[in-house]
């Protein structure tokens, strides 16, 4: 997997936080058997920014904590560039806050989340959402094991 990482944002990132995202990305395409090399690009933006994205691609005139556009509808070929995973770090410092943990397991949680989406998943439908939750849980799981482990 390739990340590029854009940083268009004045918050600091938790130290090490690219790394740590892309750990919890190449879990959760293990976790969904994905073996091609996939291209994912990661912005990290003001609440600004977001706010005028999720106006303009989605119709919501509110700030979100992290939007996904993935460039295809099928499972990615080889080499191929997924999507664009979009992270607003004031939402994800304040979701932090009201759940009881760090900015960076937001962080990290926000970006499986989104890789999910960028592979096709939603959480819509009762059913759909079960099925993605699970997924979320297994990657978190098995990215906490290989740290565990020391990978």
């Amino acid at each position: 997997m390739e990340l590029c990482i854009d940083n268009r944002q004045s918050l600091p990132l938790p130290q090490g936080i690219e790394q740590k995202i892309e750990k919890a990305l190449l879990a959760g395409l293990a976790v969904e058997g994905c073996t091609t090399q996939v291209e994912i690009s990661l912005s990290f933006v003001d609440e600004e920014e977001i706010r005028t994205l999720n106006r303009e691609y989605r119709n919501r005139d509110n700030i979100t904590d992290v939007l996904s556009f993935p460039l295809e509808e099928d499972f990615p070929q080889e080499n191929e560039l997924l999507g664009d995973i979009v992270l607003c770090v004031k939402r994800a410092e304040e979701q932090a806050r009201e759940y009881g943990h760090s900015t960076e397991r937001e962080l990290l949680y926000l970006s499986i989340h989104s890789l999910f989406h960028l592979l096709g998943y939603d959480h819509m439908e009762e059913e759909e959402k079960k099925i993605m939750r699970q997924k979320e849980k297994d990657s978190l799981k098995k990215l906490e094991e290989q740290n565990e482990n020391g990978r």
